[in-house]
C-alpha cells in the first residue's frame, strides 16, 4: 500500500464498502474527512452531529447500501447518541467514525466514549498505527454481520500520522444460506394441514429478499399474507390483507385471527404487530422463521433458526403439490370489500383545523406516486401507513419507532434523499415537536434533496402527550406548543412552502409538483389534536389493562 495518515488508511478501506459519509466536522473527525474527499467518497453536510448517524441509518434503510456518520469527539460525540441508540434498537447496521482521546490520555474535556457506547449496545473500535486497516475492516464487518451500529474510533494524536504497512486481503463476502434442516419437513407438515394459513412477513423476509418466495408459497399453500409496517406490501398480490397491527383495519385484523397455522418469515412480532396479544387466535399454531438464535415471541410454538430465503426455497420443494386454499381467499376478498376502511374524517374538526385523516386522503391523492416516505416519531406515525400508498418496503422509513424518540425525522430524510438515485420524491412526514427539535438540518435537506416534500402535522402540540396524559386531566401547559410559522421558516431557508388550512390549501403543492417537483417543498399542515389515532387508543387500552392486573 502507499504511505497513507491512520486517518487515511480508515478512509481507504471504509471505501471499500461505502460511498456516502453524513457528519459536522471538528478537531477529531478533520483529516478524516480530508482523506475521504480525496478518495472520492461523498459528504454531506448536515448541521447537528445527531443528524450524522440518522442521515446514515435513513440511508441504509431506503438503499440497502452502508453509509457512514462522523463526529468529533466529546460533545460532537455525546450529540449523535440518541441516533446511535435508535439503530443499535433497530438492528440497522452503521459506522460512527469519530474522534477520541489521544493515547497519551484523557485530556480534562475528554469523556469514555467506549463507556457509553456500550450502555447503548454499540461496540467501539479504535484503530492504531500498525493496524488502522484491518481495525476498520474488523469494525464494518461486525456491523454487517451483526446488522447493528458500531463506532469507529480515531484517536486525537494518531489522526494525522502515518500509518504502518497492512497487507489486507479482499473484503470477503458473508452469505446466509443456512435453510432449517429437517425442522423445515416439519413446517411444511403443518402449513400442508392448514384450512386457513396466513404468512406474515417482516423487515427481516424483505432484507433476505425471501419475497418472490413467499409469495409463491402462499399462491400454493391458498395463504392469506400480512406484513408489519417495515415490510409493507412485499407480500402484496392475491389474499394480501394489508399491515399486521395497529395502522391496518379491523375487518383484515378478524381475518388475521381466524387464520389456525400462521408462518412468521423474518419478523420480531411486537406487542404493537400483534395488537397486544389480540391480532392472532389463542388456537392458531405460530410458526417463526428468523435468522435470531430463539424465538422472539413467546406465542411462538415452532421456531426455525433460518434464512427466510433459504427456507421458503426448502419449503416450495417439500410442497410440490397446491392446496386447496381457494375457498379462504375468496373469504377475504368478500369481507373486505364487504367491511369498513380506515376512518375517512371530515375535512375540519370542530376546533376549526383539519382532520388528519382527511388530510392524509387527500395527501395520497397529491403526492407523486413514486415515492419514499421517511416518518419521524409521534402521534402522526400511523397516518402514512394507513393512508398512503407505500410502494415498496424500503419506500417507508419508521425512524425513533425502536427507541421511542421524536427529532430524528429532518435528519434521517437527509440520508434518504442521498440515497434515492430513481428519480423518485423523498416526502418526510413530521410532528410540530420532532420538526423543531431537528429543524437545524432542515437546511441539510434543502442542500442535499433532489426532489423533497415535507409534511409537518402541525397540531401546535405534543400530541400523543395530549391523548395519554391530558386525557386524564395532567395539565397540559408543558404539552402546548405555539403555532409555529413553518412555512415563512422554510422560505428563509430556501424551500417553497405554504400553509395548509383546508384541502383546498393543496392546490399549491399540486402546482409546485406540476412544475417539476424540483427542490424542497414544505407543507405547513394545521391539524386538529382531537382525534386520536387507532393504533394509541389501543396502546393505551393495553397499558391500562395492565396497570390494573398489577393493581388487582
Amino acid at each position: 500500500m502507499t504511505s497513507l495518515t491512520v486517518s487515511g488508511r480508515v478512509a481507504q478501506v471504509l471505501g471499500s464498502y461505502v460511498s456516502d459519509v453524513f457528519g459536522v466536522m471538528g478537531n477529531g473527525n478533520a483529516y478524516f474527512l480530508d482523506a475521504a474527499e480525496q478518495l472520492g467518497l461523498r459528504f454531506s453536510p448536515v448541521r447537528h452531529e445527531g443528524a450524522a448517524i440518522a442521515a446514515a441509518d435513513a440511508y441504509y434503510r431506503a438503499s440497502g447500501r452502508l453509509a457512514a456518520g462522523t463526529t468529533t469527539y466529546g460533545p460532537g460525540y455525546t450529540n449523535a447518541l440518541t441516533a446511535l441508540a435508535e439503530a443499535v434498537q433497530a438492528q440497522i447496521p452503521v459506522v460512527l467514525v469519530t474522534g477520541d482521546a489521544p493515547t497519551s490520555g484523557a485530556r480534562p474535556w475528554d469523556v469514555d466514549q467506549a463507556a457509553i457506547a456500550a450502555g447503548l449496545g454499540a461496540a467501539t473500535f479504535t484503530v492504531s498505527r500498525d493496524a488502522a486497516g484491518a481495525v476498520t475492516r474488523q469494525a464494518v464487518e461486525y456491523a454487517l454481520t451483526r446488522r447493528t451500529a458500531v463506532v469507529l474510533a480515531i484517536p486525537y494524536d494518531l489522526a494525522a500520522l502515518e500509518a504502518g504497512d497492512e497487507n489486507l486481503p479482499a473484503p470477503s463476502v458473508s452469505q446466509v444460506t443456512h435453510d432449517g434442516g429437517t425442522d423445515l419437513g416439519q413446517v411444511a407438515r403443518l402449513l400442508a394441514g392448514a384450512r386457513r394459513p396466513l404468512i406474515l412477513a417482516g423487515r427481516g423476509a424483505h432484507l433476505a429478499g425471501a419475497g418472490v418466495e413467499l409469495r409463491e408459497l402462499a399462491d400454493r399453500l391458498g395463504a392469506l399474507t400480512a406484513g408489519t409496517a417495515l415490510a409493507l406490501n412485499l407480500l402484496n398480490g392475491e389474499g394480501y390483507l394489508g399491515v399486521a397491527g395497529g395502522f391496518g383495519t379491523d375487518t383484515a385484523a378478524g381475518l388475521m385471527g381466524e387464520a389456525d397455522v400462521v408462518l412468521v418469515a423474518g419478523a420480531s412480532l411486537s406487542p404493537f404487530t400483534l395488537r397486544f396479544g389480540h391480532l392472532l387466535g389463542p388456537d392458531a399454531t405460530v410458526i417463526q422463521i428468523d435468522t435470531a438464535l430463539q424465538p422472539t415471541n413467546p406465542r411462538v410454538d415452532l421456531f426455525v433458526s433460518a434464512d427466510v430465503k433459504a427456507a421458503a426455497g426448502r419449503l416450495l420443494q417439500l410442497l410440490d403439490r397446491p392446496s386447496a386454499g381457494g375457498a379462504w381467499r375468496a373469504e377475504a376478498r368478500r369481507r373486505l370489500a364487504e367491511g369498513p376502511a380506515h376512518h375517512p374524517g371530515c375535512e375540519v374538526a370542530g376546533d376549526g383545523r383539519l382532520d388528519p385523516r382527511a388530510l392524509a386522503t387527500a395527501l395520497d391523492a397529491v403526492l407523486p406516486g413514486r415515492r419514499t416516505v421517511v416518518q419521524d416519531g409521534g402521534h402522526f406515525i400511523g397516518w402514512a401507513p394507513m393512508y398512503w400508498n407505500i410502494p415498496r418496503p424500503q419506500d417507508l422509513v419508521m425512524v425513533g419507532t425502536a427507541f421511542q424518540s421524536i427529532g430524528l425525522g429532518l435528519a434521517s430524510a437527509v440520508g434518504a434523499a442521498r440515497a434515492l438515485d430513481d428519480g423518485r420524491t423523498l416526502v418526510l412526514a413530521s410532528g410540530d415537536g420532532g420538526f423543531l427539535m431537528g429543524l437545524a438540518d432542515l437546511e441539510s435537506l434543502i442542500g442535499a434533496a433532489r426532489s423533497a416534500i415535507v409534511v409537518i402535522y402541525n397540531d401546535a402540540a405534543y400530541g400523543a402527550e395530549i391523548h395519554q396524559y391530558g386525557s386524564q386531566g395532567l395539565t397540559e401547559k408543558p404539552m402546548l406548543i405555539p403555532e409555529v410559522d413553518f412555512s415563512g421558516v422554510a422560505r428563509a431557508l430556501g424551500a417553497e412552502s405554504a400553509v395548509i388550512r383546508s384541502l383546498a390549501d393543496l392546490s399549491a403543492l399540486q402546482d409546485w409538483i406540476d412544475a417539476g417537483a424540483r427542490g424542497t417543498f414544505v407543507a405547513d399542515c394545521r391539524i386538529t389534536s382531537t382525534v386520536r389515532a387507532p393504533w394509541l387508543s389501543e396502546w393505551m387500552a393495553a397499558s391500562q389493562a395492565a396497570k390494573a392486573a398489577v393493581a388487582g
